[in-house]
């Protein structure tokens, strides 16, 4: 009896999230009245404006990826080593953006950096991309940190840290080569929740006036009708890739593990 509710209760859960993706497939691909066709995905594909977005992105959502890793991994990692009092007070710390909502941290970046403050950084493109890199890497911080969090639990850091010292290592090196490499698939999936916040983000990038991928979705969104549900599948299977590309790598990482 217990199983037949657990598997209930997972087919209702199952049903609640795929059939509205079902429908709104379906309504992409009738576009054609009276028959099921790929072209408003062959449209979205011929707009500029969708690779212009979405490279454009994908370039923050590296930046951010890349900043995110070498700010939480070390953070996490000293605290896990060497503060661990320390650490109610920096879980506290990166669950405050998801209290605090993003348009509200974009307000401030604007008072804070505008062209008429000392640090006028939304006075060119470049101060911009910066800032907005800086709001995604704060709103994917509670995702980074608990991702690395999670795979610091599973390795034995102080005796990994140890050996590592005993044969000579400096931080870098023990940061680098052994922590790293450690926690990578921990890593990965942190990074790829943070491709998908960026991606999806709409509010900080369209007050920053930056030609993201977010503001696009939503500009189509307003003027067309086949278009946004097929953008959304795209999507959609952009997020879905990445999952997989996370198993994938936990897989490959196992085997090595299990081959070492």
């Amino acid at each position: 009896m217990t199983r037949f509710f657990a598997w209930t209760a997972f087919l209702l859960g199952v049903l609640f999230f795929v059939l509205p993706l079902v429908g709104m497939t379906e309504f992409s691909l009738k576009m054609r009245r009276g028959e099921y066709s790929f072209d408003a995905y062959r449209r979205v594909f011929e707009d500029q404006r969708f690779w212009d977005t979405f490279s454009y992105s994908l370039i923050l959502a590296g930046a951010t990826i890349v900043f995110g890793v070498l700010l939480v991994v070390p953070t996490a990692y000293w605290v896990r080593l060497k503060l661990p009092q320390a650490r109610p007070v920096i879980e506290f710390i990166t669950l405050l953006p998801l209290v605090i909502p993003a348009i509200v941290i974009v307000f401030g970046y604007i008072r804070l950096y505008n062209t008429s403050s000392v640090l006028p950084l939304t006075g060119s493109a470049l101060g911009t991309d910066f800032l907005l890199t800086m709001g995604y890497a704060t709103l994917a911080l509670p995702y980074m940190y608990r991702a690395v969090d999670t795979g610091l639990r599973t390795i034995d850091v102080a005796t990994l840290t140890e050996a590592a010292q005993s044969l000579g290592a400096g931080w870098i090196t023990i940061l680098a080569r052994i922590i790293l490499p450690n926690v990578l698939v921990a890593v990965l999936s942190g990074a790829f929740l943070t491709l998908a916040i960026v991606i999806g983000e709409f509010t900080m990038a369209a007050l920053l006036n930056r030609p993201a991928f977010g503001p696009f979705m939503q500009l189509l969104g307003a003027n067309r009708a086949y278009e946004p549900p097929a953008l959304a599948v795209i999507a959609f299977a952009i997020t879905w890739g990445c999952m997989g590309l996370i198993q994938l790598v936990t897989r490959f990482s196992k085997h090595e593990r299990a081959k070492v």
